[in-house]
């Protein structure tokens, strides 16, 4: 699983996730934390992404409704 090109992130107001970026058209979402790992998963609806975005809490919203749901690549 792997990215031409990977989508743009944006910096999160996280206290684990340090960036997000999402590519509606392959269904990828990157996640960059803030201990310098950077995940791609895949097949990840574009509600999900957007509700990621949107949760008060990006890592409790991580742990609930990503990890360990959608397959996933470290890529650093």
């Amino acid at each position: 699983m792997t990215l031409g090109v990977r989508p743009e992130r944006r910096a999160v107001d996280s206290s684990v996730i340090a960036s997000v970026g999402y590519d509606p058209k392959d269904e990828a979402l990157v996640i960059e934390f803030k201990h310098g790992a950077l995940y791609l998963f895949s097949g990840v609806p574009t509600a999900t992404a957007e509700a990621l975005m949107a949760a008060e809490s990006k890592g409790r919203y991580f742990n609930r409704h990503i990890r360990d749901r959608f397959p996933y690549e470290r890529q650093s």
